[in-house]
C-alpha cells in the first residue's frame, strides 16, 4: 500500500507529540491523522495484518539448561509508542529506513528534517557578565509545576524595571532560547528582567507548549495559568514596572504567547511573535496539524476576545514547518480584536540586512498613529529566529534582528 507523504508526517507527528501519553493515545492520534487525510482508520487495517502487540506477555519460563538472563526493562511509554509506530510503518509497506531519524525530532518544530540555520540546543550554560545573574527558580499552582530561569541585569540597583517572559520552542530550553535570541545581553543594554519558563517532557514528550489543547486555551487553566504565574510571582519578587509586562515566544511558544497574551491583556501589555499561529488556530492534533501545513485560515472559532493588545509577529516567508500563512492571519487577528483595529491604517516598507535577507515590515496603527501592531515577513527566511545567535538552536544570523525589534516595538506601546 502506497500513503501519501503528507500522511505519513501526519503520523509520525501525531506519534511524537503523544509519546509520552502511552501506546493508547497514539494509537488514537494516527487513527486521527488517518482520518484528517481522507483515508479512514478502518480502512486501513483492511490492507494490513493486524499490528502486534506493543507490549506482549511475558514469555514462558526458559528451560533449565539455558543460561539466566537477566530481568528485561519494561518499554517506557516513548519507547512502546515509537515501537508501535515503526511496526505501524513497515506494516503498511513503508520502507525501514525511511524518515527513521524523523522520531527523534520536535513533534512541533519539525516534522521531517531541520530548517536552515538549525543548531544542536546549548549543552552549556551562557556566559553571565559580572553582577549580572542567571537564576533558577520554579512556580506551583493547580495546574502543576514549571521550573524557569531569570536573568537579572548587572544595570540592577532595586530600581523598577520592564520584564519579558520568553517562551522557548520545541526540544529548547531556557539556556539555549536565552544563548539563540541573545535577549539576555539586550536586557543588559535596555535595562530589563527576562524569565524564561520551561516546558517538561512530562507535560510533552518534545517539550513543546501544547498551544492546540482546549484545556490549554483557557484563562487560569492549564498552562497558561503557569505562565502567568511566573510572571506574577516574578513581579511579587521584584520591582517590576507593571505597565511593561510583555510576552515573547517561537514556534509553539509563540502560539502560546498568543493565547497568553490574549487570555492575560490585564497583565502583559504586548505580545511578541516568531514563527507561530493564531489564537485557538486548533483544538486537536488533526487540526494543529492541518493548521501547521495549510495555515490558519478566519473562521468564529479563532475569534480572539475583544481588548487584545499590541502585537508583533515576525515570519519567514520559506517557512516549511509553520506556513507563513499562519503570520498573515496572527496579525489580521491582533489588530482586529484592539479597540480601533477596525480601522487601522496599514503601511509597508521594504528593507535589506547587509549581506542578509530582505524583508517587508508592515505597520498597523490607529488614526492617532498609535501602534496595534507591526508585521514582518523576512524573504528566503525558514523556521528559525531572525538575527539569532548560532550558539543557539533555530536561529538564522542573516537578520533583521527579532530580538532588538521586538523590544523596540515593546517600548513604544508601553
Amino acid at each position: 500500500m502506497k500513503l501519501p507523504v503528507n500522511m505519513l508526517a501526519q503520523m509520525r507527528a501525531a506519534t511524537r507529540n503523544l509519546m509520552g501519553s502511552g501506546p493508547a493515545a497514539a494509537t488514537e492520534a494516527i487513527q486521527q491523522a488517518l482520518s484528517a487525510a481522507g483515508l479512514a482508520p478502518q480502512a486501513a487495517a483492511t490492507q494490513a495484518p493486524p499490528m502486534r502487540d506493543i507490549n506482549p506477555p511475558p514469555a514462558p519460563a526458559q528451560a533449565p539448561s539455558e543460561p539466566p538472563q537477566a530481568d528485561a526493562v519494561p518499554p517506557t511509554p516513548a519507547q512502546a509508542a515509537q515501537d508501535f509506530a515503526q511496526d505501524f510503518m513497515a506494516r503498511l509497506g513503508v520502507p525501514a529506513g525511511l524518515g527513521q531519524h524523523s522520531f527523534d525530532m520536535p513533534s512541533f518544530e519539525l516534522p521531517n528534517f531541520h530548517p536552515p540555520g538549525f543548531n544542536a540546543p546549548a549543552a552549556t550554560p551562557i556566559d553571565v557578565p559580572a553582577g549580572a545573574q542567571f537564576i533558577d527558580g520554579v512556580y506551583r499552582n493547580h495546574a502543576g509545576t514549571r521550573s524557569y530561569k531569570l536573568y537579572i541585569p548587572s544595570s540592577y540597583h532595586g530600581q523598577a524595571m520592564p520584564l519579558i517572559v520568553m517562551l522557548h520552542g520545541c526540544t529548547q530550553n531556557p539556556d539555549d532560547f536565552a544563548a539563540g535570541t541573545q535577549m539576555n545581553a539586550l536586557a543588559e543594554e535596555k535595562e530589563c528582567f527576562v524569565v524564561y519558563p520551561a516546558q517538561t517532557q512530562g507535560a510533552n514528550s518534545s517539550r513543546c507548549w501544547n498551544w492546540f489543547n482546549a484545556i490549554d486555551q483557557q484563562r487560569d487553566q492549564g498552562e497558561p495559568s503557569l505562565i502567568a504565574g511566573i510572571a506574577r510571582q516574578v513581579i511579587d519578587e521584584y520591582p517590576v514596572n507593571e505597565r511593561e509586562v510583555f510576552v515573547a515566544g517561537l514556534s509553539a511558544g509563540g502560539a502560546m504567547a498568543v493565547i497568553v497574551g490574549t487570555l492575560y491583556p490585564d497583565l502583559f501589555a504586548a505580545v511578541g511573535v516568531h514563527s507561530g499561529l493564531p489564537f485557538a488556530s486548533a483544538q486537536d492534533l488533526p487540526s494543529a496539524l492541518a493548521a501547521m501545513k495549510g495555515g490558519a485560515m478566519p473562521n468564529a472559532q479563532r475569534k480572539a476576545p475583544a481588548g487584545g493588545v499590541p502585537i508583533i509577529v515576525f515570519h519567514g516567508d520559506r517557512d516549511t514547518t509553520v506556513n507563513p500563512r499562519n503570520g498573515d492571519e496572527l496579525i489580521a487577528q491582533g489588530v482586529r480584536s484592539q479597540a480601533g483595529g477596525k480601522a487601522a491604517k496599514a503601511a509597508s516598507i521594504d528593507g535589506s540586512v547587509p549581506n542578509g535577507h530582505r524583508y517587508t515590515r508592515t505597520t498597523h496603527s490607529q488614526a492617532d498613529g498609535s501602534p496595534l501592531g507591526e508585521h514582518w515577513v523576512i524573504h528566503g527566511a525558514g523556521h528559525a529566529w531572525s538575527g539569532g545567535s548560532h550558539n543557539g538552536s533555530y536561529t538564522d544570523g542573516k537578520g533583521p534582528d527579532a530580538s532588538r525589534e521586538m523590544l523596540r516595538f515593546f517600548k513604544t506601546v508601553s
